[in-house]
């Protein structure tokens, strides 16, 4: 099964499975590092439930929220509305929907380690930055449990943080920061019932 069927399939089901893997304090502290400002245009990529969205909204910002799974987009629709302050666009991690240098600010949490090429995909977000634009990446330090592989389709089990410093500057960031969060995701097998307690990186650069 691919990640886009598997999360069409628990679309429905996504805020409280979220709320039991981590906190909103991962949320905050993205945005916090992003220095985000009313009025400006953030991409939330792999948008999800719309966990970041919902933080970005409340700060005045304009959303464009992607995401490769229609049911989820579908879901977003419903939690906040057709907005002009939200803008559902669907798309894939090498080709996203979005303009060159369209956005203030791109978001992406827990997504990377959906993706089959993470250095690539960063490209991808850094394109539609504007000069000055941040990129902010929330995810899974590398761990070993292979059950989420197995069970939620993960493609990697997380990076190494020094990784991901180099795919930032690969793609033409400066300002490069990968730093611990201080939160966890949490996860727990349904076959078997082995626990997994993983650190969370916050990532960030300015193009």
């Amino acid at each position: 099964m691919s990640s886009k069927v598997y999360f069409d399939q628990i679309a429905q089901q996504w805020d409280q499975m979220q709320q039991s893997f981590f906190s909103d304090t991962v949320r905050e502290k993205a945005l916090v590092t992003a220095g985000v400002r009313a009025g400006q245009v953030a991409a939330d990529i792999g948008a999800g439930n719309g966990f970041i969205t919902a933080g970005l909204l409340g700060r005045g910002l304009k959303v464009i929220a992607v995401d490769q799974s229609e049911a989820m987009l579908a879901e977003m629709g419903r939690k906040f509305g057709e907005t002009a302050e939200v803008d559902y666009r669907r798309g894939d991690a090498e080709a996203l929907p979005l303009a060159d240098t369209e956005v203030d600010y791109a978001f992406a949490n827990m997504y990377l380690h959906h993706v089959e090429s993470p250095g690539e995909a960063i490209k991808e977000m850094v394109r539609a930055l504007k000069p000055g634009g941040k990129l902010v990446i929330t995810d899974l330090d590398e761990h070993t449990h292979e059950f989420l592989r197995q069970e939620q389709y993960d493609r990697w089990l997380g990076f190494k943080r020094l990784e991901i410093r180099d795919w930032f500057i690969a793609a033409g960031l400066k300002n490069v920061a990968v730093v611990d969060s201080e939160e966890k995701c949490c996860g727990t097998s349904c076959c078997g019932g082995e626990k997994a307690t993983i650190s969370i990186f916050v990532a960030s650069g300015e193009k």
